[in-house]
């Protein structure tokens, strides 16, 4: 069935962005990160409402600076992902110049038992979803957009033969869990804000920040092997380093406390690593525990 024509327009268009050479790509992200200040669009003001949350202790000037990349980044980020989409993988992937931890999620595969890969939104996670669908067969998870035609343009998009999109909707626990049992791979980008009742609340950042159960659901019931995946920029140029790890065994824990403070605790450990290339135009703490007598800090 072909997308409607709205969605083939949008892929045109993210078609054309993809031909311009790096450095005219980068420019114009820069140039996009520069409006979104000047305008105060919502990127602007998401980023430093959540840098201000996070590094409460800071000075104004070091979250500025902060705030400056994250914008550069996010742009850059968002027009490289464009060409992703719309070149071959096996050129894209020639921008991996390092690959830690390949070798374990091979062997996870190898072993049957399931894989389920945590994705942080760090570094490029598209580049990431299309290396691991180079190494045989997963079912990602995404939370489709409200628009139709934009469910359609990513569908258009992230479409290859070893790359099942799973919507994050009721169905997708059933089909997620017999990927896994017949020891299938699965991805989840695992920092998001489920909806309210769906989630545990545990720190990240030291603030508490509703959190998906999924993961940790999954990994108790099925026995799956978990890791933690994601594709960082090194050097000034579209150069990337693939890292794969072991998530800490308690992400299986039945105490989903335990188990949501695990897997944030380690989302965080990986934004720290580069503050800057992790998604802070996001607006993670929207929902408040019942109990704190808080609001969305976004208002």
């Amino acid at each position: 069935m072909k997308p409607p024509f709205s969605a083939r327009l949008l892929y045109l268009a993210a078609w054309l962005v993809g031909r311009l050479p790096w450095r005219w790509l980068y420019a114009l992200g820069d140039a996009v990160a520069m409006l979104w200040r000047r305008l105060d669009a919502r990127e602007s003001r998401v980023a430093q409402r959540n840098l201000e949350l996070v590094y409460p202790d800071w000075l104004p000037g070091q979250r500025e600076e902060l705030h400056r990349a994250v914008l550069r980044t996010t742009a850059r980020q968002a027009l490289e992902t464009l060409r992703f989409w719309t070149r071959p993988p096996a050129e894209n992937l020639s921008h991996l110049r390092e690959l830690h931890g390949a070798a374990l999620y091979d062997a996870a595969l190898a072993s049957g038992k399931g894989v389920i890969v945590a994705a942080p939104h760090f570094g490029n996670w598209e580049l990431l979803n299309q290396w691991l669908s180079s190494r045989g067969p997963i079912a990602i998870v995404y939370r489709p957009p409200e628009s139709a035609i934009g469910d359609a343009f990513l569908q258009r998009v992230r479409h290859a033969d070893n790359i099942r999109q799973v919507r994050a909707e009721g169905p997708a626990v059933r089909q997620l869990w017999k990927v896994l049992k017949e020891g299938g791979a699965v991805g989840i980008l695992p920092d998001q804000q489920p909806k309210a009742g769906d989630g545990e609340f545990a720190p990240f950042f030291g603030k508490p920040a509703l959190t998906m159960t999924l993961v940790s659901r999954l990994a108790e019931r099925t026995g799956a092997i978990v890791l933690v995946a994601w594709c960082e920029r090194v050097g000034p140029g579209p150069d990337f380093a693939l890292h794969v790890q072991p998530m800490p065994e308690t992400i299986a824990s039945a105490d989903l406390a335990v188990a949501t403070a695990t897997l944030n605790a380690e989302v965080e450990r990986i934004a720290r690593r580069d503050p800057a290339q992790y998604q802070w135009t996001y607006k993670r703490y929207t929902l408040r525990p019942a109990d704190s007598g808080e609001s969305s800090p976004y208002r």
